[in-house]
């Protein structure tokens, strides 16, 4: 049992149990057993941080239903190795090493020193920015739908987004909120939060609190925070700047509103395609170019440790600067005047391929099963699934049952990654000192 094949099952436990629950009776508006694959699409959706729905979350699940898939949102959001870790911590166990690894390879960061620590803050991080989403979208759910049902939305709205799930108790998720700034501002700081990653958060809680403090010394960011921080408000400035002119002539999206709800609209949607699933303009209605944009920026997603999906925008930075080094003539990659080890930029060069070529698979497979389909909304809706984004154009629902169950293994590999899915099933790599002679070959 490698720590990848532990990973792998703690996911699929996660699910299996999600779609029991989801089953019963008691989680259905109507009283009625959920059927199967509506069960496990809908688990696997929920744990794998998606997004996607084949019903109305808001109409066809009960009370009950709904706080099923709030925490299986929530026990996807922190990762089954996290909340593993936390309960060890809540019985008073120690770690070993082989725990402090699997931390390691569920964070994808070093994190063998201080690991409780580090858990510990991680919880408090979820916890308190989850309160004051909670406390914000009070101000506009409670005046309009009452103190009972508005709590309930604003709660599962802050995980919801927090967690970069993108479930919505709303048929049209946030379209009727497309003009408040309150809405929009709360959840995009969710989104953008829980998509950066605990690192990053916590390294910026330690400069706050250095400054604060009037430390002498001086406070270095690491080379994740700086990369992160820096592609990720350059991607959402260039994708809300792209939306707005592909979009600003469309009747059906934002030229009709004013320019103020333009600018709103574009920057959600720029925000959203980082793997956080809502969507304040009808998908379905947009142009092409506009749909290939947001596929383009769904592939990206989040960043590392973080809870969104995508290659990661560390390892879009890493082979972009890899290019620019290609193009230069150089032979190393330089990051803030660190060069990139060779063994990252091999693990950057396998996660794209891998993700590509398993996007391909799934798409012609779904294209096969669903002829009738348009083959950019199927392109979409793969995206979507293994970005773990769940932004659709309205086709989910209406898939065979063979397609829906590819697109549950699509959500899957997406939210373990598809080189620790790999890694579980050939196992560890074994060592070995053989080297061969080099020699050069035409490549471009």
């Amino acid at each position: 049992m490698t720590i990848a094949r532990t990973i792998c099952l703690g996911f699929l436990a996660c699910i299996t149990v999600g779609t029991l629950l989801l089953l019963m009776p008691f989680t259905t508006s109507d009283g009625t057993w959920t059927h199967p694959v509506v069960a496990l699409f809908t688990a696997t959706s929920a744990v794998c941080v998606t997004g996607l729905a084949v019903v109305d979350t808001g109409s066809y699940f009960s009370f009950w239903g709904q706080l099923t898939i709030l925490l299986l949102i929530q026990l996807g959001g922190l990762g089954y190795m996290m909340i593993t870790t936390f309960l060890m911590l809540l019985l008073g166990r120690k770690f070993d090493l082989r725990q402090k690894f699997a931390i390691q390879e569920s964070f994808d960061r070093p994190f063998l020193q201080g690991s409780s620590n580090l858990v510990r803050s991680i919880i408090a991080t979820t916890l308190i920015l989850e309160l004051t989403g909670i406390f914000l979208l009070l101000l506009v759910f409670v005046p309009e739908k009452g103190f009972s049902q508005g709590l309930w939305i604003s709660i599962f709205h802050s995980v919801s987004a927090w967690n970069n799930a993108g479930f919505s108790l709303f048929s049209d998720s946030l379209v009727s909120y497309k003009s408040s700034w309150l809405i929009n501002i709360v959840i995009s700081g969710l989104v953008i939060l829980g998509g950066i990653g605990y690192q990053v958060i916590i390294e910026l809680y330690l400069w706050i609190a250095n400054f604060l403090a009037q430390r002498k010394a001086k406070f270095c960011f690491s080379l994740n925070f700086k990369v992160v921080t820096s592609t990720t408000i350059m991607l959402l400035l260039v994708g809300t700047i792209a939306l707005l002119l592909t979009e600003i002539n469309n009747p059906e999206t934002l030229k009709n509103i004013s320019i103020e709800d333009k600018f709103l609209a574009a920057w959600f949607q720029s925000m959203t395609t980082r793997t956080a699933g809502f969507n304040s303009i009808d998908l379905g209605k947009m142009s092409t170019a506009g749909l290939f944009l947001t596929m383009g920026l769904m592939f990206i997603g989040a960043s590392p440790s973080g809870t969104g999906g995508g290659i990661k925008t560390t390892t879009f930075r890493v082979l972009l600067n890899c290019t620019k080094s290609a193009l230069e003539g150089k032979d190393e990659v330089v990051l803030y005047q660190r060069e990139v080890p060779s063994t990252l930029i091999l693990k950057a060069v396998a996660v794209v391929f891998g993700t590509g070529a398993s996007i391909v698979f799934v798409t012609t497979a779904i294209s096969f099963l669903e002829p009738n389909l348009e083959f950019i909304e199927i392109l979409f809706e793969v995206i979507s699934a293994f970005a773990t984004v769940g932004l659709s154009m309205g086709i989910t629902a209406s898939l065979t049952t063979g397609a829906k169950l590819i697109l549950v293994l699509a959500m899957y590999i997406g939210r373990v990654s598809i080189l620790l899915v790999i890694a579980a099933i050939i196992g560890d790599a074994r060592p070995t000192s053989l080297q061969y002679p080099k020699e050069n070959l035409l490549v471009g």
